[in-house]
């Protein structure tokens, strides 16, 4: 039997390993959007987030993401990040993965989530594991680089 390649631990925003791949994150999309980017940094802040994961190879933490409550029967993902050197080799389906198991296990229907128009492989990523474009919502309403995804599970998982 193979052995995986990335492991995912459940922690919270006080994870220094989440930080660290917050900040490099952050430095990524503030290239990407530009002028934009603190428009969308307002809205993904890290404090007092209780559901965060944390994947690694080995020690080395590679990837990340984070579930914010989202209404009654949702939670929206922040934060997917993963280590451009580690892209297209599992760990972002391993992330997100996991968060989708942490959802369901809340007993939650369905997950959310909002990408900018100039992340294409992120775009490409959620479409492939299953997320369907919806009306953008909530601050994202009304702004042209947002893409709003989601979704629902299965009733019978």
């Amino acid at each position: 039997m193979q052995k995986e390649r990335f492991t995912t631990v459940r922690t919270d925003s006080r994870d220094p390993d989440f930080r660290l791949l917050v900040e490099k994150l952050d430095a990524e999309l503030s290239l990407r959007d530009g002028p934009d980017h603190s428009f969308y940094h307002q809205f993904n802040g890290i404090e007092d987030i209780d559901r965060v994961v944390v994947a690694y190879e080995g020690s080395a933490p590679v990837a990340c993401g984070a579930l914010k409550p989202f209404g009654g029967e949702a939670m929206e993902i922040k934060r997917m990040f993963v280590l451009q050197i580690y892209r297209g080799k599992g760990a972002a389906q391993k992330v997100i993965h996991a968060l989708e198991e942490w959802a369901r296990e809340s007993g939650l229907s369905r997950c959310v989530l909002e990408t900018g128009k100039r992340q294409p492989e992120a775009i490409a990523f959620y479409q492939k594991t299953g997320y369907v474009q919806i009306e953008n919502y909530g601050p994202y309403r009304g702004i042209e680089n947002s893409l709003c995804f989601e979704k629902c599970f299965e009733e019978d998982q």
